[in-house]
């Protein structure tokens, strides 16, 4: 590609600008030397300017806080030395937890907690009171019978809930 394509551009931009900047004229790869990401934190929540992040309890813990402040998300001993269906355990935590967050839409304001003993499933977590209690019943009967005929064990719902979001919020960042 010549510069006589471009002779609409002004004069005053010289050709070395063109041949830098120009789209297709620059044909040699470059290295960067730059780092990747110049983070020195992870696992946290960036500070908003006016402080309006809300955070919970959980949230607001770094992860190296877990089993000191805060509890892990699913409790399971197939991870363990010997322990078997380990694939299989991780893939039904992530089918319980996507059919609770879309049995219950929008109810749930903390994260699903999965708690495997022996043989039974306990499923945990913060709901708010937006429905009637009749509703209420109906989807935890409708949870239990289905995740026990689908995983093959019984399943236990422990619900507890909040009137407001915001009873969950631990602090703003």
């Amino acid at each position: 590609m010549s510069l006589s394509h471009f002779k609409h551009i002004p004069k005053a931009w010289t050709n070395q600008w063109l041949l830098r900047n120009a789209v297709g004229l620059q044909s040699t790869c470059g290295l960067h030397t730059t780092p990747a990401a110049c983070k020195v934190q992870s696992g946290r929540y960036k500070v908003t300017t006016d402080r309006s992040r809300p955070l919970t309890y959980e949230m607001a813990n770094q992860p190296c806080q877990i089993a000191h402040r805060k509890s892990w998300n699913t409790w399971n001993t197939t991870s363990l030395l010997d322990g078997q269906r380990e694939p299989e355990t991780v893939v039904e935590d992530i089918f319980i937890r996507k059919f609770m967050n879309g049995t219950w839409h929008d109810l749930f304001v903390s994260e699903v907690i999965i708690k495997r003993q022996h043989n039974m499933i306990r499923i945990a977590g913060i709901v708010q009171q937006r429905i009637a209690a009749r509703k209420m019943y109906f989807l935890i009967g409708y949870c239990e019978e289905l995740l026990s005929y689908w995983l093959k064990c019984p399943v236990k719902l422990e619900i507890q809930t909040v009137t407001d979001k915001k009873s969950v919020i631990y602090k703003y960042i």
